[in-house]
């Protein structure tokens, strides 16, 4: 029997936006889907001090972060990138390494390649790795059902975007909760 995963914690979680740039938004299967998951979680985060980073695959030849996400990164500069892991960027790892948190939530594109990589990469180094599964995708969607499926079998946890901010709450009634209640109302589309 596998050992059961801590539970999410808000003071040890941070999220991980990756490379949802405008230039693959017509490529990616359900990038709307992606978008407003990838919305919900960094609205999310942001109301209840999570932080987050958000990278960018390559900007100067691939584009930046689609308007709707940008506008939510809290004015921090994306981690620029060319190896698909964002752990194979030390400028990502310094930065994740300086919140000092372990509890890794990953969100983005494409899942079998730079998310896989990325959770692969970090379980590697320790992390607890969650991928919301809703907040990914690929542009076939078998190779985002293959990526989930193969980091599950890693130990990643896959989980729904809504599964991610309840379990950090852990009860209703509390200011933090009524806070963030309308995210949790939102129907993704």
């Amino acid at each position: 029997m596998s050992k059961i995963p801590t539970r999410l914690a808000r003071s040890r979680a941070i999220l991980i936006v990756i490379d949802v740039q405008e230039i693959f938004r017509p490529l990616i299967h359900d990038m709307n889907l992606v978008i407003s998951n990838c919305s919900r979680l960094m609205r999310y985060c942001d109301k209840l001090d999570i932080p987050m980073l958000v990278t960018e695959h390559y900007p100067a030849k691939l584009g930046t972060t689609v308007e709707e996400l940008a506008t939510l990164a809290g004015g921090q500069d994306p981690v620029e990138k060319i190896s698909f892991s964002c752990a194979g960027d030390s400028g990502f790892l310094s930065r994740l390494q300086a919140t000092r948190r372990d509890q890794v939530i990953l969100c983005g594109i494409e899942t079998h390649v730079c998310v896989y990589q990325t959770a692969r990469d970090l379980l590697s180094d320790g992390y607890q790795v969650v991928a919301a599964a809703d907040a990914v995708s690929s542009r076939q969607v078998s190779n985002r059902n293959l990526g989930l499926a193969y980091m599950r079998d890693l130990g990643v946890q896959t989980m729904t975007t809504e599964m991610v901010m309840f379990e950090m709450l852990k009860v209703a009634g509390t200011e933090e909760f009524k806070s963030v209640a309308d995210i949790l109302k939102e129907n993704p589309r």
